[in-house]
């Protein structure tokens, strides 16, 4: 099994699922509207490390976290 963190305003809970590359989560992830609106706008990175491509391999225990834009004052 695979966290998925959500950071910032995403505003949701991480969640466990069973995916063996990024674009597996990806496809699980666009089945919830609430998450959906975030994927195209979101920085993604595997256990602390940014990744530019969905095509990212990953293994049980792994941590996906889904980085919204934010900006600041």
């Amino acid at each position: 099994m695979v966290k998925v963190e959500f950071l910032g305003p995403i505003g949701k809970s991480p969640v466990e699922v069973d995916a063996s590359t990024l674009a597996d989560v990806a496809e699980i992830l666009r089945r919830d509207p609430e998450v959906a609106r975030w994927l195209e706008q979101s920085a993604v990175a595997v256990n602390d490390k940014m990744v530019e491509t969905l095509d990212v391999k990953l293994k049980s225990g792994d941590r996906v976290s889904l980085l919204p834009p934010v900006c600041g004052g």
